[in-house]
C-alpha cells in the first residue's frame, strides 16, 4: 500500500512539475505578470483611504504567560500527585522528594483552542531558546481550575511511564499585558490590509484540483469570477511532500483574485504561499527548500511590508476572528530574501531589546532573527549574522539565557 501511495505521489508530482515547476517566472522576475502586478498596484492605490480610516484604537494583549519551576520525578508513590493537588509548596516538595529534577525558571505560555474533535483545550507550553521540544501539558474537560493566575499552583501530567510525573509550579501568576502603540498599529495594519472578514476558501468545500486554463487571461471578467469561485470552493490536499498541487492552487487563486480586483483573497492566497500553509498527507523536511517565499512580489507593491510581516508575527491573546498568523520559520526565511535587510534587522533587534514588550514576543522576535540569519543566501553575510546570534541572544531577559 505504501509503495502504491509513493508511486501515485511521484506520478502526480511529475504532472505538476512538468507543467510549471515551482512557479513560472515572468519577464519582470516575479510569479505574477506585469499586467497582474499593475492591477494589484491599482487596487492598493484605490484602497489607501480605507486603510487610513482603519480602527487602530483596539488594544491587543500579549499571550497569557508566567515563569515557573519545571519538575520531573520518577516515583512509585501515588502521593506525588495528591501533594500537588493539595497545594504543597515547591520548597516542601523538594524536601519531601529529594530526587526531583528541577529547572527553576522557565517561561510558560498558556494557549486555549479547540482540537480536531471540537473539544476545548488548554495547553501550557514551555518556551525555550535552546530546546524546540519543551514540556507541554494539555488539559481538557473542566478548564475552570486552570484559567486563573495560578500563582503557587501546580499543573501536571504523567510521563510515558505511569510512575513519571512532569509538572509546572508557578511562582508568579499568569499575566497578559497590553502591547504598546507601535505594536498595536502593526497588528491593526496587518488586520486591515489582510481583511479579517474575508477568507481565502469558502465554508463548503469539495475535493479536487481545478486547473487554470491556458487562455484564462482571455476569459471575460464574469467567467474569471466564476472560475475563482470554483477554486475557492475546492480543497486541495498534497498527496506527499513533493506534491506541489496545493501551492499551485493558491497561486491560481491569487492570479484570478488580482484579475477580478479581489485584494483580500489575493493577499491571503499569497501569504499562504509565503507561509507554506497547506494540507499534506506527509511533509518531509527534504522538500521544504524547494518551496520559495516570494516576498519580492509584496515589496513591489505600495504597502508597508515590514509592518505587515511583524503584525502577523506578534502573538496576542485577543486576535480578531480570522487574524492571520505567520509561520516564524517561513517568515524568517522570507525576510532573508528582502531588499530592505538593514531596516528589517534593526526592527527585529529593537523588538528583542524592548523591555516593554512581553517576554514571549521578544523570544518570537529572536526566533525570527535566527531564521532570517540562517537562511541568508550570501555565505559571508550569513556566517557574520549567525555568529552574531550570541550577542542578540543576550538582549533577552537573563532567566531565559541558560
Amino acid at each position: 500500500m505504501r509503495i502504491l501511495a509513493f508511486l501515485f505521489c511521484i506520478f502526480i508530482t511529475s504532472i505538476f512539475n512538468a507543467q510549471s515547476g515551482e512557479f513560472k517566472k515572468h519577464s519582470n522576475g516575479l510569479i505574477y505578470s506585469e499586467n497582474t502586478m499593475s492591477k494589484l498596484a491599482h487596487i492598493v492605490d484605490s484602497l489607501n483611504l480605507k486603510y487610513k480610516s482603519c480602527d487602530f484604537n483596539k488594544t491587543f494583549y500579549s499571550k497569557s504567560q508566567a515563569i515557573a519551576y519545571k519538575i520531573e520525578l520518577d516515583d512509585k508513590k501515588s502521593q506525588v500527585k495528591k501533594d500537588m493537588e493539595n497545594g504543597i509548596s515547591i520548597q516542601e516538595f523538594k524536601l519531601k522528594y529529594p530526587k526531583v529534577k528541577v529547572d527553576e525558571n522557565v517561561l510558560v505560555v498558556r494557549f486555549q483552542y479547540k482540537n480536531y474533535e471540537g473539544e476545548d483545550v488548554l495547553e501550557f507550553s514551555e518556551i525555550s531558546l535552546t530546546d524546540d521540544y519543551g514540556l507541554e501539558i494539555h488539559k481538557k474537560g473542566n478548564l475552570k481550575p486552570y484559567l486563573g493566575d495560578l500563582k503557587s499552583k501546580w499543573v501536571y501530567r504523567e510521563g510515558y511511564s505511569k510512575n513519571t510525573v512532569k509538572a509546572f509550579y508557578f511562582h508568579n501568576g499568569f499575566k497578559s499585558i497590553p502591547l504598546n502603540e507601535k505594536y498595536k498599529r502593526m497588528i491593526g495594519y496587518a488586520d486591515c490590509l489582510i481583511d479579517t472578514t474575508t477568507t481565502k476558501l469558502k465554508e463548503e468545500l469539495e475535493m479536487g484540483m481545478p486547473m487554470l486554463p491556458d487562455n484564462w487571461d482571455k476569459l471575460s471578467n464574469n467567467e474569471q469570477e466564476k472560475l475563482l469561485d470554483k477554486m475557492r470552493g475546492t480543497r486541495v490536499v498534497g498527496s506527499c511532500s513533493m506534491d506541489s498541487s496545493p501551492r499551485i492552487h493558491a497561486a491560481n487563486i491569487a492570479v484570478l483574485a488580482a484579475e477580478t480586483i479581489n485584494w483580500e483573497v489575493f493577499l491571503k492566497a499569497h501569504l499562504d504561499i509565503m507561509n507554506d500553509r497547506f494540507e499534506r498527507v506527509s511533509d518531509g523536511s527534504y522538500a521544504w527548500k524547494g518551496r520559495k517565499t516570494y516576498i519580492k512580489e509584496l515589496e513591489e507593491l505600495d504597502i508597508k511590508v515590514l509592518d505587515l510581516i511583524l503584525g502577523i508575527s506578534l502573538r496576542i491573546e485577543n486576535p480578531a476572528q480570522n487574524h492571520y498568523y505567520g509561520s516564524i520559520g517561513r517568515v524568517g526565511r522570507a525576510l532573508s530574501e528582502t531588499k530592505n535587510a538593514k531596516e528589517i534587522e534593526e526592527a527585529i533587534l529593537r523588538m528583542i531589546k524592548d523591555e516593554s514588550l512581553d517576554d514571549y514576543n521578544r523570544v518570537i522576535a529572536y526566533y525570527l532573527y535566527s531564521n532570517y540569519a540562517h537562511n541568508l543566501a550570501n555565505e559571508t553575510i550569513k556566517k557574520e549574522k549567525v555568529a552574531s546570534l550570541k550577542q542578540v541572544y543576550e538582549y533577552l531577559p537573563e532567566y531565559l539565557i541558560k
